[in-house]
């Protein structure tokens, strides 16, 4: 048994506590809202997040950090990939330097450019001991038992070993991966192409077209990890296609819920304020569109999505672009270097 802290209470935490729970793990949540924290104590369910799920009792929550993280011998970041920093400076004061922290938010931080585990090591320090989780992992999936998949990525192989144990389940099977950058950059990227197919929806088309922007939104994902020193394998892997069928797909895909919504004629701040829900592409598409330029990596996917959720640009005048692109090779950009 051991004693976890899960930072964040939304669908993706509460999920992650009642599976770590499920184990017998001890689990203490943090949850910004007060009301959340109290409603996991009183009634083992989040009021506001997965309100179906009967959390185990040795599952508690509190909206006090200090007290989320005594004792804890591991941490689980849960929290919105742009909020990493300001909660990672929060939890410092109270963090052991040798506390094993995984990160289960993926994205890149605007402005800085950097991973989510390059986050945490900037504040937090440590770098040997972060980790980062992703794969086709939707949360209301997860908390229902239903079988998955996943990758932990770490820079330290016993951290890797010590999170694929924790989460390990008859359920979840978790893998490894040393490739931390490419892991991390999948779980950001493939979520501006899920906007993409789901603006594909909205409009009206089919499997082709669906199919189409998957696989080249593969091929423009590939391209960045590659020029940023990512092993093509893991694009092949659960982070890589596993986790963008899932996203492209899914009727649980916020990504490409937006998508859709925009593809109707709807707008960004239209979509946020009928669901006041977070899309992690939306804020991707600005982090991965910089990277792709500082790399100088070619991005006409992620160039559109970002084109038509914050420059005004129609729908067909983003398709248009896409569409009236010049032929080139398939593997084009793809080539690998030999020594």
């Amino acid at each position: 048994m051991t004693r976890i802290a899960v930072i964040g209470a939304g669908s993706w935490g509460t999920s992650a506590s009642w599976l770590l729970g499920g184990k017998g793990h001890t689990v203490s949540m943090w949850a910004r809202e007060p009301e959340i924290a109290a409603g996991i104590n009183a009634q083992h369910q989040n009021p506001l997040f997965m309100k179906d799920i009967v959390l185990p009792h040795c599952v508690t929550a509190t909206p006090d950090m200090e007290r989320a993280l005594f004792g804890a011998e591991a941490v689980v970041m849960v929290t919105p990939s742009m909020g990493v920093r300001t909660t990672a400076a929060s939890m410092a004061p109270y963090l052991p330097s040798s506390t094993p922290v995984v990160i289960l938010s993926k994205g890149v931080e605007e402005g800085t450019l950097l991973l989510m585990t390059e986050v945490l090591e900037d504040v937090l320090g440590n770098r040997d001991r972060l980790a980062g989780l992703s794969g086709p992992n939707h949360a209301e999936e997860v908390g229902k038992g239903v079988p998955s998949a996943t990758v932990i990525a770490s820079y330290d192989e016993g951290v890797g070993r010590l999170f694929q144990d924790l989460f390990m389940t008859r359920f979840f099977r978790v893998y490894t991966n040393p490739d931390v950058v490419g892991v991390e950059l999948c779980g950001a990227s493939k979520n501006v192409v899920a906007v993409a197919a789901g603006v594909s929806d909205g409009v009206g088309y089919g499997d082709n077209t669906k199919a189409t922007l998957m696989t080249r939104g593969l091929a423009e994902m590939s391209r960045l990890g590659h020029a940023m020193g990512a092993n093509p394998l893991t694009y092949m892997g659960l982070a890589g296609v596993g986790d963008l069928i899932a996203t492209c797909t899914s009727k649980n895909s916020r990504n490409r819920a937006l998508g859709e919504f925009v593809g109707r004629g709807g707008t960004l701040e239209g979509w946020r304020a009928q669901t006041n829900m977070v899309a992690e592409g939306a804020f991707a598409c600005i982090a991965v569109k910089a990277l792709g330029e500082r790399m100088g990596v070619d991005l006409p996917i992620t160039s559109q999505v970002h084109a038509v959720l914050y420059e005004g640009v129609p729908v067909s005048a983003g398709e248009e672009a896409l569409l009236g692109r010049e032929a080139r090779d398939e593997l084009h950009g793809l080539e690998l270097v030999e020594d």
